[in-house]
């Protein structure tokens, strides 16, 4: 069987979520199955990690597609080029996009469609061609793979596509994601957070993940405790100007909220199994990766009771109100003096972690794959 795979989010050392989900995935994938052969379509030079085993033949296709009009250019017309020379049984996109003029049978992944809810946290034209063509990339599928049983009603309800036709499939975890001992803590305190106690959030800095709340809720949290914890953000900023820049300048403790942009592997997941908790409260996520992180490296977890996450987290997170920061305080406050309650999340998520990983989420996509080849 020959499949193509569009493969141009593996960006060296810039890889985020549906990257992750592809690199993770993919490369279990390809190498579990030697008898078959794939073709991973870049838009632009990759790098030879990501060129997992022997069965896998490297097509650069240009345009670099980074703009709606090099999307539809990209997906329209170069992508249909490049499959009637493959002539590949499969098409499979991880980004939700695909081709509606390519005849190659299709397996797309929707990881959400945050943009019909809260369409304004986007640029005008990408928020046009988004709302524009998902539904129609939707319906040209001839399977969707989404991340959560959330995100498939979502979808569902949304397109109106028929529920038969899309698979859940959760999303995995590194295996880095382990708890550390207390000197090793101390190490990464030292380095991070003055040598603080902190609580930490990972993400892009975008409207969504509730980064306004979230500031709110810790400058609340700071003048109720008394504490000298920090709040450690991890994270490229996207969209930064706006409620989130005006909310963190009027912060009375902004100077105890400590920026680390992108960071390394190594060096994220020591931050998450050092911290207090991770305060992860957006008020939309289609599966919410950092969650299961956090469970895996022994991080008490505080997240929202909207989409996915309640879902993600189970009975073993804080479950807060994103738009009350009072809750997400209390929240904070409940972790770092309640040693009892603190215990009693980190063994749940222990328990909650062992129902992720990314062998398993390959092996379903794979099932997926099957389905989609066969009927």
């Amino acid at each position: 069987m020959k499949i193509a795979v569009n493969t141009r989010l593996l960006l060296k050392d810039k890889l985020e979520g549906i990257g992750w989900f592809t690199f993770e995935t993919m490369k279990r994938i390809t190498r579990s199955h030697p008898e078959h052969e794939f073709f991973f379509l870049f838009d632009r030079k990759y790098s030879s990690e990501f060129i997992f085993s022997d069965n896998i033949t490297p097509v650069v296709i240009h345009p670099q597609a980074r703009h709606p009009i090099l999307f539809y250019t990209w997906f329209e017309h170069s992508i249909p080029n490049a499959l009637k020379k493959i002539k590949p049984d499969l098409f499979i996109s991880p980004d939700a996009y695909c081709s509606l003029r390519a005849k190659t049978k299709t397996l797309i992944v929707i990881h959400d469609i945050n943009f019909e809810h809260y369409p304004e946290h986007l640029p005008w034209l990408i928020r046009k061609y988004y709302r524009y063509y998902t539904p129609r990339f939707a319906k040209r599928a001839d399977r969707i793979v989404t991340v959560s049983s959330f995100s498939k009603n979502d979808i569902v309800s949304q397109y109106q596509v028929n529920p038969d036709k899309i698979d859940v499939v959760y999303n995995g975890v590194n295996k880095k994601y382990t708890p550390i001992n207390d000197s090793e803590k101390k190490v990464v305190k030292t380095e991070f957070s003055e040598g603080r106690d902190f609580f930490i959030f990972i993400g892009a800095l975008n409207p969504r993940k509730n980064l306004t709340n979230l500031f709110r809720a810790f400058d609340i949290f700071k003048r109720e405790n008394g504490t000298k914890h920090k709040l450690v953000v991890v994270g490229e900023k996207m969209y930064w100007p706006g409620d989130i820049k005006t909310t963190f300048d009027k912060m009375d403790h902004k100077n105890d909220v400590l920026f680390t942009g992108r960071l390394g592997i190594d060096k994220l997941t020591k931050l998450v199994a050092s911290a207090e908790a991770l305060t992860f409260v957006s008020y939309f996520e289609g599966f919410g990766i950092p969650i299961v992180e956090a469970f895996k490296a022994g991080t008490p977890v505080i997240t929202s009771n909207v989409s996915s996450m309640p879902e993600v987290a189970g009975d073993a997170a804080i479950i807060t109100d994103p738009f009350n920061s009072d809750e997400i305080a209390k929240a904070m406050n409940d972790i770092s003096t309640n040693t009892k309650l603190r215990n009693q999340l980190i063994e749940k998520g222990k328990q909650r972690a062992k129902l992720f990983s990314w062998e398993k989420t390959a092996n379903e996509l794979w099932h997926s794959i099957l389905n989609t080849v066969e009927n």
